[in-house]
């Protein structure tokens, strides 16, 4: 069958553009080419998008307002460097071309930032290259820059002003280059230039540098490669960050201090400084903080640092010194350093400050937190917990799709991104396997993992830390995966046992009499791990634990006493599942909020994940969900903690000077105790100790608890009885998804995973959006995620009397996903800082935010994929004819991201078309099958045929199908055969 769209729609040259686009193109190219080359069809492409932001910038206002020019020239800045630098475009014939293409246009509004975009590439390239190369840019500049009269200085204060001194830093570099090479092709300052480079002259010959205003960034831009006049601006930013060594100030914890400098680098600033300047400054903090490790020195690095130091991690285009270098250099030198307090703070950075890291990069830390759990120096509370808080996070993170390709990446020897001792962790893995081969439909039509990729690594769990799931959540699994755990039963201890054992060991408890005999019994490595147990019992029989209690805690050690947490959550459950009720569950519940948060025994986040991680079935279940709400909810400490949290914070750091401040305001009124103080403090006589702890700069219990909550949702969710109490949770706690890393996908995999189990329970679907969504509401612009029309109609709809969307609905929502990937100005959504947010680009956000609307609908699967079929096969006044190719792509792209009642009826349409008259009644278009097919041809003559339109419908949905998905394409075709046979 004959493809319906143009051969000019697949042409190279849209494909390069939409690549070009991409956050990550180079990592796209590079895997393409497997050798360095110039690439002429990308050269030509670059220029282009170049000459189009000249256009788009000649239409804006203003350039400081977050507009999409200015991020477009952000985009290209970037891409420039990776694509030279790796030799898939030649800079002199780009410049030479952008010459050709500007000549008599007239656009110069946005030649400053053209300017800004080739000084990226000059200053970090021209001292190892010809000088050659770079002249044709004074061409440019004899066309861009016909003043005259000389150029005044602009206003300093303004971060632009760093753009409209780019040429004359271009100027400066030349002339640096020619006098270092003694070239006769030194060039005289351009008159229109003087003023600009009087000032910079002027601004060097000052020693007392300042802050307020971008004077240091232009100095550092304009003379990065001149080591004589570099060092005096870059060492005002480094000393600004570093701190003072004689000034201290407190952190977190006992006897921790750091640095006293607070306030990091603005990203207005960095943003000012050109690449060179900025590989400058992180090689700077790089070098500091391995000189740090080495030496183990105190006080502990400066929070202005840490702060910056995240901030430049953002940058891709410094990827080799930065994200690269954190993962494969500075985390492997302070691991061997064994500079625990600075490990403690590269792990914080990468839980709370980074923002789109590759997932390759992910994974590989994810090996190196995995072989860091198994050292005996990091069997230590604090660190422990940050170690697997960290793990846990990057399991939960990784994309549906990023997760078949990188752990493929580990198929000779999956150990290494497994965990060996952690049941959560590696239950964590099987809920995100399950979840990202349910959301690709990985194992579509197939009932086995035999041949698989994930067999190796699910046999090596089992064999690690061996488990069982419960049904109401195996059920959730795909078949294969729910086949593999029925094969590989693990058999269970009995309630009934458990009981006896404790009860046994806490005979021993009372009997034994020597001290020193005690802490080793009960501490033994290799004992049933029942100490907690114990604890609980004594709490409730004598409300008091004698100071051997906290011996034995101490000799246990972190890694051992994670299991005696899981063997007390099972215990917990038996105990409330048998309890009279009335005084005894009240005391109950008081004894066990008591051992989080007056004892310190275990952590709240911690003892939640053990609970939401056991296999319990029935009544046992309802009971474990019930002991989490109680844990969440009964006392006031964690709805306090999260109240004030949520009220006194904001999740947008990098706009931030003062989150220290609030930071250390929340630890003096909620201070983290780690150390088992509570009941240090409370034993018989008291025991005095004074912890060390690793500096803490951004965590604490409630941002700990933010994964743990994603699991806790999913968990409920299994479980109908306890729907109501889910929707208790949401009311309480749901404030804290304002600082969820990825809210709008957290929820995306949520309605997509639980799409069954979801489709009766509107209510709770709405409760779901509503509390993650609305949670962002005062960081969020209007408009930001839900269409206007959902938020006036579907979110206030009651259960009785459900919203039902008219095709309008549908038409606005898709349109909106057509304008966005159009690059409309201003666009649907409004402008943001794309580094810092969820998705890389507007494409992916209103992708991923409109799929979640139409999940959220009080509307079947099979109705929604109907009416988003019918935005183009129905005659639609909103849907433009001359751009219907781009609404068709939009409608494939969605409804292929749909769990599979949404686009399974595409095939019901495919079969209506085949019975329709047209193909089944002698016509005369029965000798012409290619023209009655042709969509190009009958849209053009305005002959609108039923099956052309949704042939080529078809083509753009499959063009966006996963392997799962078209699998089932040749089962469908064979029973068209049979049916028509």
């Amino acid at each position: 069958m004959c493809t319906p769209f143009h051969a000019s729609w697949s042409s190279l040259a849209n494909f390069v553009v939409c690549i070009c686009l991409e956050p990550w193109t180079f990592g796209i190219l590079i895997s393409a080419f497997q050798h360095k080359q110039r690439c002429p069809v990308l050269e030509d492409q670059l220029v282009d998008l170049v000459v189009y932001a000249m256009e788009r910038s000649e239409t804006e206002e203003k350039f400081d307002d977050g507009g999409t020019s200015q991020l477009l020239w952000q985009h290209l800045s970037s891409q420039l460097i990776f694509f030279v630098l790796f030799q898939f475009a030649s800079f002199p014939h780009m410049v030479l071309s952008l010459h050709q293409k500007l000549a008599g246009r007239g656009l110069i509004k946005g030649r400053d930032h053209l300017m800004w975009v080739l000084l990226q590439f000059i200053s970090g390239s021209i001292q190892k290259n010809a000088l050659a190369d770079f002249l044709p840019v004074m061409k440019l500049f004899d066309l861009l820059y016909p003043e005259k009269e000389c150029i005044p200085v602009p206003d300093i204060t303004k971060p632009q002003s760093t753009h409209s001194f780019a040429m004359t830093c271009i100027w400066i570099h030349l002339n640096r280059k020619a006098q270092n090479d003694n070239s006769k092709l030194q060039i005289p300052i351009p008159h229109s230039l003087k003023l600009h480079h009087e000032f910079l002259q002027q601004s060097l010959r000052n020693k007392s540098l300042q802050m307020n205003d971008y004077k240091i960034a232009l100095l550092c831009n304009a003379y990065s490669t001149n080591s004589e006049c570099f060092t005096l601006p870059m060492g005002v930013l480094v000393e600004t960050i570093y701190g003072n060594g004689n000034v201290k100030i407190p952190l977190p914890g006992t006897n921790c201090t750091a640095s006293g400098s607070t306030t990091p680098l603005p990203m207005n600033l960095l943003d000012s400084l050109t690449v060179h300047a900025k590989m400058s400054l992180i090689h700077s903090i790089a070098t500091r903080v391995i000189k740090l490790a080495h030496t183990k020195s105190s006080p502990a690095l400066a929070p202005a640092l840490v702060e910056t130091y995240s901030r430049l991690l953002v940058y891709m285009e410094i990827e080799s010194l930065g994200i690269k270098g954190f993962i494969s250099q500075l985390l492997p030198t302070v691991f061997k350093s064994h500079s625990w307090g600075i490990l403690h703070t590269l792990l914080e950075m990468f839980s709370y400050r980074m923002h789109h890291i590759q997932p390759h990069y992910r994974v590989q830390l994810l090996s190196h937190l995995h072989s860091l759990a198994g050292v005996p120096q990091t069997n230590q509370n604090q660190l422990h917990l940050c170690v697997e808080s960290t793990a846990l996070r990057l399991i939960t993170a990784l994309g549906s799709s990023e997760v078949q390709p990188q752990f493929t990446r580990f198929l000779s020897d999956p150990k290494t991104v497994l965990s060996a001792e952690s049941e959560e962790l590696n239950r964590a893995l099987i809920l995100t396997l399950a979840r990202a081969t349910h959301v690709t439909d990985f194992f579509t039509g197939s009932e086995s993992i035999q041949g698989t990729w994930c067999k190796d690594i699910l046999q090596t769990i089992i064999s690690f830390t061996p488990h069982n799931w419960a049904l109401h959540t195996l059920s959730c699994f795909p078949a294969p995966l729910q086949a593999f755990f029925k094969q590989n039963n693990v058999p269970q201890e009995s309630r009934f046992n458990l009981k006896k054992n404790v009860e046994e060991e806490y005979r021993k408890w009372k009997s034994m009499t020597n001290e020193n005999d005690i802490i080793s019994h009960f501490s033994l490595q290799g004992s049933s791990p029942l100490f907690l147990c114990l604890l609980w019992k004594m709490l409730l029989e004598t409300d008091q634990i004698n100071q051997i209690g906290y011996r034995v805690l101490e000799r246990i050690g972190a890694r051992a006493l994670v299991a005696h947490v899981r063997t007390f959550a099972d215990f917990l459950v038996y105990e409330f599942s048998t309890s009279a009720g009335g005084q005894q569950l009240n005391k109950c519940i008081e004894m066990l909020n008591d051992m989080v948060w007056k004892y310190n025994i275990v952590t709240l986040d911690r003892l939640i994940l053990c609970l939401a991680m056991r296999s319990h079935e029935g009544n046992e279940a309802q009971v474990c969900y019930f002991i989490i709400q109680l844990l969440l909810l009964k006392p006031n400490d964690f709805r306090n903690r999260v109240s004030d949290f949520v009220k006194e914070n904001s999740p947008e750091h990098w706009l931030q000077n003062d989150w220290h401040t609030k930071h250390m305001t929340y630890h003096k009124k909620y201070p983290e105790k780690l150390y088992f103080e509570g009941l240090a403090e409370q034993v018989n006589p008291p025991v005095q100790i004074q912890p060390q702890y690793l500096p803490i700069y951004f965590g604490n219990v409630c941002l700990r608890f933010l994964p743990v909550f994603d699991i806790v949702i999913h968990r409920f969710l299994e479980l109908l009885p306890v729907s109501k109490s889910l929707e208790t949770l949401l009311d309480h706690l749901g404030g804290l998804y304002k600082f969820h890393d990825r809210p709008v996908t957290y929820l995306y995999n949520t309605l997509h995973y639980y799409e069954m189990h979801l489709r009766d329970r509107t209510n709770l679907k709405r409760k779901l959006v509503h509390a993650i969504i609305g949670s962002l509401k005062d960081n969020r612009p209007q408009g930001w995620c839900l269409s206007e029309t959902y938020l006036k109609c579907g979110m206030n709809a009651r259960e009785d009397n459900p919203w039902i969307p008219d095709d309008t609905y549908y038409c606005k929502l898709i349109g909106r996903l057509v304008d966005t990937m159009a690059g409309k100005s201003p666009g649907p959504f409004p402008n943001c800082d794309w580094r810092f947010n969820e998705f890389p680009n507007p494409a992916a956000h209103a992708l991923h935010v409109t799929c979640v609307e139409l999940m959220a609908l009080a509307v079947p699967g099979k109705d929604v994929g109907n009416a988003l079929l019918n935005v183009v096969l129905k005659s639609q006044p909103l849907v433009p004819r001359e751009n219907i190719t781009a609404w068709m792509n939009a409608i494939g792209l969605i409804i292929t991201a749909l769990p599979e009642p949404y686009w399974i009826v595409l095939h019901d349409r495919i079969i209506n078309v085949l019975n329709s008259p047209s193909l089944t009644s002698e016509t005369d278009w029965v000798d012409y099958p290619f023209q009655l097919f042709d969509f190009t041809a009958c849209h053009k003559a305005y002959s609108e045929m039923s099956c052309s339109y949704t042939l080529a419908l078809a083509h753009a949905v499959w063009h966006h199908s996963s392997i799962g998905q078209l699998s089932l394409i040749p089962k469908y075709g064979f029973m068209v055969h049979l049916y028509y046979c």
